[in-house]
Protein backbone atom coordinates (compact mmCIF):
# COMPACT_ATOMS: atom_id res chain seq x y z
CA UNK A 1 0.00 0.00 0.00
CA UNK A 2 1.13 3.53 -0.81
CA UNK A 3 0.12 6.44 1.40
CA UNK A 4 0.63 10.04 0.42
CA UNK A 5 1.92 12.52 3.02
CA UNK A 6 1.40 16.27 2.87
CA UNK A 7 3.65 17.40 5.74
CA UNK A 8 2.05 20.83 5.89
CA UNK A 9 3.60 23.66 7.85
CA UNK A 10 3.62 24.93 11.42
CA UNK A 11 3.35 21.81 13.58
CA UNK A 12 2.52 19.72 10.50
CA UNK A 13 5.91 18.04 10.00
CA UNK A 14 6.09 17.03 13.68
CA UNK A 15 2.67 15.44 13.89
CA UNK A 16 3.08 13.83 10.44
CA UNK A 17 6.19 12.06 11.70
CA UNK A 18 4.26 10.94 14.80
CA UNK A 19 1.43 9.53 12.68
CA UNK A 20 3.86 7.61 10.48
CA UNK A 21 5.48 6.09 13.58
CA UNK A 22 2.15 4.91 14.98
CA UNK A 23 0.96 3.45 11.68
CA UNK A 24 4.24 1.55 11.32
CA UNK A 25 3.81 0.27 14.90
CA UNK A 26 0.83 -1.75 13.60
CA UNK A 27 3.23 -3.79 11.47
CA UNK A 28 2.02 -2.22 8.23
CA UNK A 29 4.92 -0.84 6.21
CA UNK A 30 3.39 1.38 3.52
CA UNK A 31 5.29 3.02 0.73
CA UNK A 32 5.31 6.63 1.91
CA UNK A 33 4.94 9.17 -0.87
CA UNK A 34 5.96 12.59 0.46
CA UNK A 35 4.16 15.06 -1.77
CA UNK A 36 5.34 18.70 -1.81
CA UNK A 37 2.75 21.29 -0.86
CA UNK A 38 2.71 25.00 -0.07
CA UNK A 39 6.27 26.41 0.23
CA UNK A 40 7.86 23.10 -0.84
CA UNK A 41 5.74 23.07 -3.99
CA UNK A 42 6.53 26.71 -4.73
CA UNK A 43 10.25 25.89 -4.73
CA UNK A 44 9.74 22.97 -7.12
CA UNK A 45 6.92 24.16 -9.35
CA UNK A 46 6.48 27.87 -8.70
CA UNK A 47 2.97 27.31 -7.27
CA UNK A 48 1.73 26.14 -3.86
CA UNK A 49 -0.78 23.68 -5.38
CA UNK A 50 0.21 22.86 -8.97
CA UNK A 51 -1.52 20.22 -11.15
CA UNK A 52 1.38 17.81 -10.56
CA UNK A 53 0.62 17.75 -6.83
CA UNK A 54 -3.10 17.20 -7.35
CA UNK A 55 -2.34 14.32 -9.72
CA UNK A 56 0.03 12.67 -7.24
CA UNK A 57 -2.65 12.80 -4.53
CA UNK A 58 -5.14 11.23 -6.93
CA UNK A 59 -2.62 8.53 -7.83
CA UNK A 60 -2.03 7.42 -4.21
CA UNK A 61 -5.76 7.67 -3.42
CA UNK A 62 -5.22 7.92 0.36
CA UNK A 63 -3.23 10.83 1.76
CA UNK A 64 -2.35 12.05 5.25
CA UNK A 65 -2.70 15.83 5.18
CA UNK A 66 -1.07 17.76 8.01
CA UNK A 67 -2.29 21.30 8.78
CA UNK A 68 -1.60 24.14 6.37
CA UNK A 69 -1.63 27.78 7.39
CA UNK A 70 -4.74 29.72 6.41
CA UNK A 71 -3.89 33.38 6.86
CA UNK A 72 -6.40 35.94 8.11
CA UNK A 73 -7.53 38.56 5.58
CA UNK A 74 -5.62 37.03 2.66
CA UNK A 75 -4.52 33.67 1.26
CA UNK A 76 -6.55 33.25 -1.93
CA UNK A 77 -5.10 30.76 -4.38
CA UNK A 78 -5.70 30.50 -8.13
CA UNK A 79 -5.51 27.14 -9.90
CA UNK A 80 -5.41 26.58 -13.65
CA UNK A 81 -7.74 23.87 -14.93
CA UNK A 82 -7.10 21.33 -17.71
CA UNK A 83 -9.08 23.43 -20.19
CA UNK A 84 -6.99 26.52 -19.44
CA UNK A 85 -9.63 28.23 -17.31
CA UNK A 86 -8.75 29.61 -13.90
CA UNK A 87 -10.52 29.04 -10.57
CA UNK A 88 -9.82 31.07 -7.43
CA UNK A 89 -10.26 29.54 -3.98
CA UNK A 90 -10.30 31.33 -0.59
CA UNK A 91 -7.50 29.19 0.91
CA UNK A 92 -5.14 26.35 0.07
CA UNK A 93 -7.17 23.98 2.27
CA UNK A 94 -10.32 24.82 0.34
CA UNK A 95 -8.43 24.47 -2.95
CA UNK A 96 -7.21 20.95 -2.11
CA UNK A 97 -10.73 19.78 -1.29
CA UNK A 98 -12.28 21.23 -4.39
CA UNK A 99 -9.52 20.37 -6.83
CA UNK A 100 -9.81 16.75 -5.66
CA UNK A 101 -13.64 16.81 -5.76
CA UNK A 102 -13.89 15.93 -2.07
CA UNK A 103 -17.47 16.40 -0.88
CA UNK A 104 -17.86 15.48 2.79
CA UNK A 105 -15.69 16.02 5.85
CA UNK A 106 -16.60 13.45 8.53
CA UNK A 107 -15.22 14.46 11.93
CA UNK A 108 -15.65 11.71 14.54
CA UNK A 109 -15.48 13.24 18.01
CA UNK A 110 -15.78 11.31 21.25
CA UNK A 111 -15.22 11.92 24.92
CA UNK A 112 -12.57 10.37 27.14
CA UNK A 113 -12.57 9.64 30.84
CA UNK A 114 -10.40 12.26 32.50
CA UNK A 115 -10.09 14.79 29.70
CA UNK A 116 -13.74 15.36 28.83
CA UNK A 117 -15.36 15.97 32.20
CA UNK A 118 -19.09 15.23 32.11
CA UNK A 119 -18.87 14.96 28.29
CA UNK A 120 -16.96 11.67 28.50
CA UNK A 121 -19.84 9.70 26.92
CA UNK A 122 -20.00 11.93 23.85
CA UNK A 123 -19.68 9.92 20.64
CA UNK A 124 -20.74 11.65 17.45
CA UNK A 125 -19.69 11.97 13.83
CA UNK A 126 -20.16 15.37 12.23
CA UNK A 127 -20.71 15.21 8.46
CA UNK A 128 -19.71 18.57 7.04
CA UNK A 129 -20.55 19.38 3.42
CA UNK A 130 -17.37 20.90 1.90
CA UNK A 131 -18.07 21.95 -1.69
CA UNK A 132 -20.23 25.04 -1.22
CA UNK A 133 -21.92 27.41 1.29
CA UNK A 134 -20.13 30.72 2.03
CA UNK A 135 -16.77 28.90 1.86
CA UNK A 136 -16.84 29.05 -1.93
CA UNK A 137 -15.23 32.44 -1.37
CA UNK A 138 -17.44 34.45 -3.71
CA UNK A 139 -17.05 37.85 -2.06
CA UNK A 140 -16.82 41.44 -3.16
CA UNK A 141 -16.28 44.88 -1.66
CA UNK A 142 -18.94 47.55 -2.16
CA UNK A 143 -19.31 51.29 -1.66
CA UNK A 144 -15.59 52.04 -1.77
CA UNK A 145 -14.88 49.66 1.06
CA UNK A 146 -17.75 50.72 3.29
CA UNK A 147 -19.57 47.42 2.73
CA UNK A 148 -18.92 43.88 1.57
CA UNK A 149 -21.01 40.87 0.68
CA UNK A 150 -20.54 37.14 0.24
CA UNK A 151 -22.63 34.61 -1.62
CA UNK A 152 -23.98 31.57 0.19
CA UNK A 153 -24.50 28.89 -2.44
CA UNK A 154 -26.42 25.70 -1.68
CA UNK A 155 -27.43 23.13 -4.30
CA UNK A 156 -29.81 20.22 -4.14
CA UNK A 157 -27.21 17.88 -5.64
CA UNK A 158 -24.54 18.60 -3.01
CA UNK A 159 -27.11 18.55 -0.20
CA UNK A 160 -28.41 15.19 -1.42
CA UNK A 161 -24.94 13.69 -1.70
CA UNK A 162 -23.82 14.62 1.81
CA UNK A 163 -27.17 13.60 3.34
CA UNK A 164 -27.09 10.24 1.57
CA UNK A 165 -23.52 9.67 2.76
CA UNK A 166 -24.56 10.42 6.34
CA UNK A 167 -27.45 7.92 6.26
CA UNK A 168 -25.34 5.26 4.53
CA UNK A 169 -22.64 5.76 7.17
CA UNK A 170 -25.22 5.45 9.96
CA UNK A 171 -26.57 2.22 8.51
CA UNK A 172 -23.09 0.74 7.93
CA UNK A 173 -21.82 1.58 11.42
CA UNK A 174 -24.95 0.74 13.40
CA UNK A 175 -25.77 4.34 14.26
CA UNK A 176 -29.37 5.11 15.18
CA UNK A 177 -29.99 8.77 14.32
CA UNK A 178 -29.00 11.47 11.85
CA UNK A 179 -29.57 15.11 12.80
CA UNK A 180 -29.56 17.98 10.32
CA UNK A 181 -28.28 21.32 11.66
CA UNK A 182 -29.36 24.48 9.85
CA UNK A 183 -30.79 27.99 10.20
CA UNK A 184 -33.83 27.54 7.96
CA UNK A 185 -35.94 29.76 10.20
CA UNK A 186 -33.97 32.73 8.83
CA UNK A 187 -32.28 31.52 5.64
CA UNK A 188 -35.42 30.12 4.06
CA UNK A 189 -34.04 29.47 0.59
CA UNK A 190 -30.45 28.30 1.19
CA UNK A 191 -30.66 26.46 4.51
CA UNK A 192 -34.24 25.68 3.59
CA UNK A 193 -33.08 23.83 0.48
CA UNK A 194 -30.53 21.90 2.54
CA UNK A 195 -33.18 20.92 5.09
CA UNK A 196 -35.80 19.97 2.51
CA UNK A 197 -33.28 17.81 0.66
CA UNK A 198 -32.22 16.15 3.91
CA UNK A 199 -35.85 15.33 4.66
CA UNK A 200 -36.30 13.80 1.20
CA UNK A 201 -33.25 11.58 1.70
CA UNK A 202 -34.37 10.64 5.23
CA UNK A 203 -37.58 9.13 3.85
CA UNK A 204 -35.45 6.58 1.98
CA UNK A 205 -34.00 5.32 5.28
CA UNK A 206 -37.00 4.43 7.49
CA UNK A 207 -34.73 2.36 9.77
CA UNK A 208 -32.77 5.47 10.82
CA UNK A 209 -34.26 8.17 13.05
CA UNK A 210 -33.99 11.61 11.44
CA UNK A 211 -34.48 14.99 13.06
CA UNK A 212 -33.30 18.58 12.66
CA UNK A 213 -32.31 21.49 14.85
CA UNK A 214 -31.28 25.11 14.42
CA UNK A 215 -27.51 25.44 14.62
CA UNK A 216 -27.58 27.89 17.54
CA UNK A 217 -29.85 25.60 19.54
CA UNK A 218 -27.60 22.67 18.65
CA UNK A 219 -24.56 24.49 20.08
CA UNK A 220 -26.44 24.92 23.34
CA UNK A 221 -27.68 21.33 23.32
CA UNK A 222 -24.31 19.73 22.68
CA UNK A 223 -22.86 21.47 25.72
CA UNK A 224 -25.78 20.44 27.90
CA UNK A 225 -26.26 16.92 26.55
CA UNK A 226 -23.79 15.73 23.89
CA UNK A 227 -25.36 12.25 23.89
CA UNK A 228 -28.38 13.82 22.18
CA UNK A 229 -26.35 13.67 18.93
CA UNK A 230 -25.23 10.60 17.00
CA UNK A 231 -24.61 11.49 13.35
CA UNK A 232 -24.80 15.18 12.46
CA UNK A 233 -25.02 16.48 8.90
CA UNK A 234 -24.71 20.17 8.17
CA UNK A 235 -23.50 22.91 5.88
CA UNK A 236 -19.86 23.83 5.42
CA UNK A 237 -19.48 26.78 7.79
CA UNK A 238 -21.72 25.39 10.53
CA UNK A 239 -19.85 22.08 10.44
CA UNK A 240 -16.52 23.84 10.79
CA UNK A 241 -17.66 25.71 13.88
CA UNK A 242 -19.77 22.98 15.50
CA UNK A 243 -16.97 20.40 15.26
CA UNK A 244 -14.51 22.74 16.98
CA UNK A 245 -17.03 23.25 19.78
CA UNK A 246 -17.45 19.49 20.16
CA UNK A 247 -13.65 19.03 20.20
CA UNK A 248 -13.44 21.54 23.03
CA UNK A 249 -15.94 19.47 24.99
CA UNK A 250 -13.78 16.39 24.42
CA UNK A 251 -10.86 18.25 25.96
CA UNK A 252 -8.87 19.63 23.04
CA UNK A 253 -8.82 20.15 19.29
CA UNK A 254 -5.83 17.86 19.53
CA UNK A 255 -8.26 14.96 19.98
CA UNK A 256 -10.39 15.67 16.89
CA UNK A 257 -9.60 13.75 13.69
CA UNK A 258 -11.08 14.35 10.28
CA UNK A 259 -11.48 12.86 6.83
CA UNK A 260 -12.22 14.45 3.45
CA UNK A 261 -14.01 11.94 1.24
CA UNK A 262 -14.15 12.00 -2.54
CA UNK A 263 -15.24 9.54 -5.19
CA UNK A 264 -11.67 8.79 -6.28
CA UNK A 265 -9.37 10.17 -3.55
CA UNK A 266 -9.51 11.05 0.14
CA UNK A 267 -7.36 13.04 2.53
CA UNK A 268 -7.09 12.45 6.27
CA UNK A 269 -6.42 15.47 8.45
CA UNK A 270 -6.75 16.77 11.99
CA UNK A 271 -9.58 19.22 12.65
CA UNK A 272 -7.13 21.77 14.05
CA UNK A 273 -4.82 24.23 12.34
CA UNK A 274 -1.07 24.59 11.91
CA UNK A 275 -0.42 26.31 15.30
CA UNK A 276 2.71 28.21 14.18
CA UNK A 277 3.12 29.61 17.70
CA UNK A 278 4.23 26.20 19.03
CA UNK A 279 5.92 24.84 15.88
CA UNK A 280 9.32 23.36 16.67
CA UNK A 281 8.79 23.35 20.44
CA UNK A 282 8.04 19.62 20.57
CA UNK A 283 4.81 19.95 22.53
CA UNK A 284 2.16 19.68 19.78
CA UNK A 285 -0.54 17.09 20.44
CA UNK A 286 -0.28 14.50 17.61
CA UNK A 287 -3.39 12.53 18.57
CA UNK A 288 -5.85 14.14 16.15
CA UNK A 289 -3.68 13.33 13.14
CA UNK A 290 -2.85 9.87 14.54
CA UNK A 291 -6.59 9.15 14.78
CA UNK A 292 -6.97 10.48 11.23
CA UNK A 293 -4.33 7.93 10.24
CA UNK A 294 -6.46 5.25 11.88
CA UNK A 295 -9.40 6.42 9.76
CA UNK A 296 -7.18 6.04 6.69
CA UNK A 297 -6.34 2.45 7.61
CA UNK A 298 -10.03 1.68 8.14
CA UNK A 299 -10.89 3.06 4.70
CA UNK A 300 -8.02 1.05 3.19
CA UNK A 301 -9.32 -2.22 4.64
CA UNK A 302 -7.07 -2.52 7.71
CA UNK A 303 -9.86 -2.51 10.29
CA UNK A 304 -7.95 -4.44 12.98
CA UNK A 305 -4.97 -2.08 12.85
CA UNK A 306 -7.24 0.97 12.83
CA UNK A 307 -9.09 -0.27 15.90
CA UNK A 308 -5.78 -0.96 17.65
CA UNK A 309 -4.69 2.65 17.15
CA UNK A 310 -8.02 3.96 18.44
CA UNK A 311 -7.84 1.70 21.50
CA UNK A 312 -4.21 2.69 22.12
CA UNK A 313 -5.16 6.37 22.06
CA UNK A 314 -7.99 5.71 24.52
CA UNK A 315 -5.63 3.93 26.90
CA UNK A 316 -3.03 6.70 26.80
CA UNK A 317 -5.50 9.57 27.12
CA UNK A 318 -7.55 7.95 29.87
CA UNK A 319 -4.46 6.96 31.86
CA UNK A 320 -3.91 10.71 32.24
CA UNK A 321 -0.13 10.44 32.66
CA UNK A 322 1.18 11.41 29.22
CA UNK A 323 -0.65 14.53 28.14
CA UNK A 324 0.61 17.45 26.06
CA UNK A 325 0.05 21.01 27.36
CA UNK A 326 -3.30 21.44 25.53
CA UNK A 327 -4.60 18.69 27.84
CA UNK A 328 -3.04 20.35 30.90
CA UNK A 329 -0.03 18.04 30.83
CA UNK A 330 3.68 18.54 30.28
CA UNK A 331 4.59 15.67 27.94
CA UNK A 332 6.15 16.08 24.52
CA UNK A 333 4.95 15.09 21.08
CA UNK A 334 7.50 12.29 21.03
CA UNK A 335 6.49 10.94 24.44
CA UNK A 336 2.83 10.75 23.37
CA UNK A 337 3.85 9.09 20.10
CA UNK A 338 6.02 6.52 21.88
CA UNK A 339 3.29 5.71 24.41
CA UNK A 340 0.65 5.17 21.74
CA UNK A 341 3.05 3.11 19.60
CA UNK A 342 3.85 0.89 22.57
CA UNK A 343 0.15 0.31 23.28
CA UNK A 344 -0.50 -0.48 19.60
CA UNK A 345 2.22 -3.15 19.63
CA UNK A 346 0.82 -4.60 22.87
CA UNK A 347 -2.74 -4.76 21.50
CA UNK A 348 -1.64 -6.42 18.25
CA UNK A 349 0.85 -8.75 19.95
CA UNK A 350 3.93 -7.24 18.33
CA UNK A 351 7.20 -7.12 20.23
Amino acid sequence: MRIGVLKGNGIGPEISAATICVIEATGIQPGWDFIPIADEAVKLYGHSLPPQVIQRIKDVKFCIKAPLLAEKLHGRITCTQADGSVVTYPSINNAIRRELNLFVNPRPIRGYVGSSGHHEKMDMVIMREITEDTYIGWEKTLEDGAAAEAIKRVTRSASWKVSQYAFDYARKHGRKKVSCLHKANVLHETDGLFLRTFQEVARLYPDIVADDMMIDAACYSVVRDPCRFDIVVTLNQYGDIFSDLAAGLAGSLGLAPGVNIGDSASTFEAAHGAAPDIAGTGVANPIALILSGAELLAHAGYARQAEAIQEAVTRVVEAGKIWTPDLRGCSTTQQVTDAISMEVRSILGHS
